[in-house]
């Protein structure tokens, strides 16, 4: 049968026909205008509200629409409106769902690098390393992947074919590959993480369990620490991010806590002079800030009073210098007011032995020892 016979047995009128072309020129022109309408409105907006996420987003995705898919929607609008027997109302579904499928696909494909590209900018400080850009292409890659995968899967059920045991052979041989390599995806994933969430970056001063140092380098596997020691520890991305870690370069302000004790023989009047006095040291300080001195223990050995401050600014060099300075002054106060810091005095008591014990003999036969005075 010659093509012209082919479409022959279509039965479609000169004026169905007409019909269905005026409409898929109209459903073009409509189409490609109102994307274009919509795009110069989204570049219109004002400064504002154009770094808004879902401005932002639909204005890069939108500049992605292709025309082949505006044309084809367009032609399957105006062969909708021919009359055709049952086997092509079918297909015309089948090529439907293509054509609408594949441009929502490239619209989440766009979409996607935009985001990620965006929440990395965000996140980032306006920063880029090794690791970032590495965890950012592996993130995009992962997630255009899927969203093409799922297209081609639910493309191939729409056509009539069966994907599940294609799916569930997919399903067992990944399960397979996530065991083999279990230990270097989780590295991998926690490299992400530590992208994403940036619990630490490049050049922070950290501290876990069983070591303090500074962040070298963040691979996709290990993370690279310099101890104070100077050596460098190596340390797997999923060990480090299921410890405890410290961040001390994100340290705002400083607590400082510490006791001072003195004689319990200290008179009341100036045991109660202290706080005042030390108070006046500890806040003529720069950058400093009292909490509180105030006598906190009383027993026979020792008073001990609680004295804590904090400091706005967590430089360490500061908080030594501030720290020492208060020392220095708490003690120049001590000498000035006469109070020691030694604990009560321990008084010895020995026992002399009576006369008739002298001498006296253990059951091995040998005389005890007398005892003698301390000196």
């Amino acid at each position: 049968m010659t093509i012209r016979g082919y479409f022959s047995n279509l039965d479609i009128s000169w004026t169905n026909a007409a019909v269905a072309l005026a409409a898929a020129v109209v459903s073009f022109i409509a189409i490609h205008g109102a994307v274009r309408l919509f795009r110069r409105r989204l570049d219109q907006v004002d400064d504002e509200r154009a770094h808004k996420p879902i401005v932002d987003v639909l204005r890069h995705t939108l500049a992605r629409t292709s025309n082949l898919a505006i044309l084809a929607t367009s032609i399957l609008i105006g062969v909708s409106m021919l009359d055709l027997p049952p086997p092509w109302n079918q297909r015309i579904g089948h090529l439907w769902f293509i054509t609408l499928g594949a441009q929502l696909a490239l619209y989440l494909h766009h979409a996607i690098a935009v985001t990620a590209r965006r929440y990395f900018r965000v996140h980032g400080k306006g920063l880029e390393n090794d690791q970032v850009t590495v965890a950012h292409t592996l993130m995009i890659w992962a997630l255009q992947w899927s969203v093409w995968t799922v297209f081609l899967l639910a493309m191939l059920s729409n056509l009539g074919i069966n994907v599940t045991t294609f799916v569930a052979s997919l399903g067992i041989g990944g399960v397979a590959i996530a065991l083999a390599v279990q230990n270097v995806l989780g590295d991998l994933f926690a490299s992400l993480a530590i992208a994403t969430d940036k619990p630490f970056e490049v050049g922070d001063a950290i501290s876990v369990p069983e070591f303090f140092g500074t962040i070298e380098h963040v691979g996709l596997k290990t993370t690279r620490i310099r101890a104070l020691s100077g050596e460098q520890i190596v340390i797997a991305n999923a060990e480090l991010l299921r410890k405890t870690v410290h961040n001390f370069k994100r340290q705002n302000t400083r607590r400082v806590q510490y006791t001072l004790r003195i004689n319990p023989a200290t008179p009341h009047e100036l045991a109660a002079q202290l706080p005042e006095r030390v108070s006046a040291i500890i806040s003529a300080r720069d950058k400093v800030k009292l909490d509180h001195v105030n006598l906190t223990t009383m027993d026979q050995n020792y008073l001990e009073y609680d004295i804590v401050y904090n400091l706005t600014d967590a430089n360490y060099g500061l908080y030594l210098q501030t720290q020492q300075a208060v020392l220095l002054e708490t003690m120049q106060l001590l000498r000035d007011l006469d109070i020691s810091t030694a604990p009560r005095a321990q008084e010895l008591l020995l026992q002399q032995p009576a006369a008739n014990d002298a001498g006296a003999r253990r059951p091995d036969g040998r005389t005890t020892p007398q005892a003698r005075p301390m000196h």
